[in-house]
């Protein structure tokens, strides 16, 4: 496996090694020693998968208590992924790193707690799974607008389709500072 750094410190790109023929092709999604290795927590308590359709953009999400760092990856189609640093007195406050992830390079993003994360649906349809280091709180879930200018992603889509919910997100300026996740240096 070959692990990339982000701009964005402990953000990760991972390329696991795939072993294919004409019969198809076969990888490790995780292996807890291996992924320790590069920095990963060894310890995930939820794996999550949604499908959605082309222009679908879901984020910019987060949680406030019980944070999500989250290992990423497409199992069908293609989406564009975007972490987010949110995180009070980060050096890199406000600043976002996305890449393609698609079902023929198979790489997955490791987005750390303390990050919004997002992404938007490239192909037809896509299938995106997702593994969390802590469990979906429902009172704490926030949102970031997926369009801050302040934030300036540069996503691929300018049409996008976006739950009610998201719609409701608000700029990262317009945040309250006990909404936020504190930088712990």
């Amino acid at each position: 496996m070959k692990v990339i750094t982000t701009e964005l410190a402990g953000v990760l790109l991972l390329e696991p090694k795939v072993f294919g023929d004409v019969r198809g092709f076969f990888l490790e999604t995780w292996q807890a020693a291996r992924y320790a290795e590069a920095g990963l927590p060894e310890r995930f308590v939820q794996d999550n998968q949604s499908r959605s359709r082309r222009g679908v953009l879901r984020g910019l999400h987060y949680q406030l208590i019980q944070p999500q760092g989250k290992l990423v990856w497409v199992t069908r189609g293609t989406v564009f992924d975007v972490a987010v640093d949110i995180r009070q007195g980060s050096p890199q406050f406000g600043r976002w790193y996305g890449c393609v992830l698609d079902d023929i390079d198979h790489r997955q993003l490791y987005i750390p707690p303390g990050f919004a994360h997002g992404f938007c649906v490239l192909s037809d349809e896509a299938d995106f799974f997702y593994k969390c280091t802590d469990y979906y709180h429902p009172q704490s879930e926030r949102g970031i607008a997926w369009n801050d200018p302040a934030i300036g992603i540069d996503w691929p889509l300018q049409e996008v389709s976006l739950s009610g919910k998201d719609q409701q997100n608000q700029q990262l300026a317009a945040q309250r500072s006990e909404d936020l996740p504190v930088y712990e240096g």
